[in-house]
């Protein structure tokens, strides 16, 4: 393990929003409910820039606005924003402005999830992600009283390395139909991390190195309906975003030896439990991580049961599996795994 060294563990911040127009807020009221999506370029990169990051590349569709990060990803949509940070990014120093900014645009912070795995190197995180308790002591002082129904948990695991760090808050109990799965691997096979290393000099941007990238691995084929937006940088490191409808997927990839990670997150149908074991599949072939998390968050049974008939096989051994439940978040399963290699 080296002393220290790019932290790619991330934060990751889900707020939703809601308003006096309910047009605004429907997604399915295409091109009038833009909610979120009315924030102008110049606010987003002020709560950026309070973070730390910088928006490297973007692309949108009919239901959201889609941003990878200098460290990680952005998704607007108009009743709810994803923001995911790693490094040494203080993510939750977004949540005042970004309550800020949805205010003058007439709407209310409804609900928030905040979800982060252990890091590496917590000895270099900066105020307030020097401890989970510094992190939901600043989460309560930064949210309105009317988010009443509020849990924080660390659920842990077998695997020294790897525990879940979850606190909700919310106006009241109203689960949606869709699930969220975030998956963080470490000790990624040095062959499949290599590849996400640039040559020197090879004379592309970032845009056309990380197409390359994509190609070489074939993350393309995780979701072959998705449009990717992806991203390389130098010397190595690799983001992307895809987009499919309202749903979204996001990988992002720390390959250096000695702390290598990678992670995958994406949202889908409560019952969709073929498709996520067969994407589950996907990226642990692409990756070949000697240790695996699997997080799901409201999802059935028929989602997160799968999840071990489908790692098994590969050859990673599941180790431990959690579960808690969260007010509005619902059930939240954490799942470690680790490869006989291992």
């Amino acid at each position: 393990m080296a002393v220290s060294g790019f932290e790619g563990f991330e934060k990751r911040l889900e707020l939703h929003f809601f308003g006096d127009d309910p047009t605004e807020m429907d997604l399915n009221n295409l091109g009038r409910g833009l909610g979120l999506r009315r924030l102008d370029f110049d606010s987003l990169q002020q709560v950026l820039h309070a973070v730390q990051c910088t928006v490297v590349s973007a692309v949108g569709n009919l239901y959201f606005d889609s941003y990878v990060l200098s460290e990680s990803s952005l998704f607007v949509y108009p009743d709810k924003i994803i923001i995911k940070t790693c490094g040494t990014t203080q993510l939750l120093k977004s949540v005042r402005p970004l309550i800020h900014h949805a205010r003058h645009l007439g709407l209310s912070l409804s609900s928030v999830r905040y979800t982060r795995g252990n890091y590496i190197f917590p000895e270099s995180q900066p105020f307030p992600h020097t401890s989970f308790k510094d992190e939901v002591v600043y989460l309560e002082d930064s949210l309105p009283n009317s988010l009443r129904f509020r849990k924080a948990s660390v659920m842990p695991s077998k695997v020294p390395t790897h525990s879940w760090h979850v606190f909700t808050a919310s106006t009241e109990i109203d689960l949606g139909d869709v699930f969220t799965i975030e998956i963080c691997m470490t000790e990624l096979d040095k062959v499949s991390a290599g590849k996400f290393f640039r040559r020197p000099s090879d004379g592309k941007n970032g845009d056309s190195a990380g197409k390359e990238m994509t190609e070489a691995t074939a993350i393309g084929n995780i979701n072959p309906s998705a449009l990717i937006c992806d991203y390389a940088f130098d010397p190595c490191g690799y983001s992307m975003n895809g987009i499919d409808g309202d749903r979204y997927s996001t990988i992002h990839v720390t390959p250096e030896d000695g702390y290598s990670y990678a992670s995958f997150e994406t949202v889908g149908s409560r019952h969709g439990g073929d498709d996520i074991a067969r994407v589950l599949k996907k990226v642990a072939q692409i990756f070949r991580p000697a240790t695996m998390s699997v997080s799901t968050t409201s999802a059935g049974r028929d989602v997160w049961g799968r999840v071990a008939s489908a790692l098994e096989p590969l050859g990673l051994k599941r180790r431990s599996c959690a579960a808690d439940e969260f007010p509005s978040a619902g059930t939240v399963v954490y799942q470690t795994f680790t490869t006989r290699r291992k």
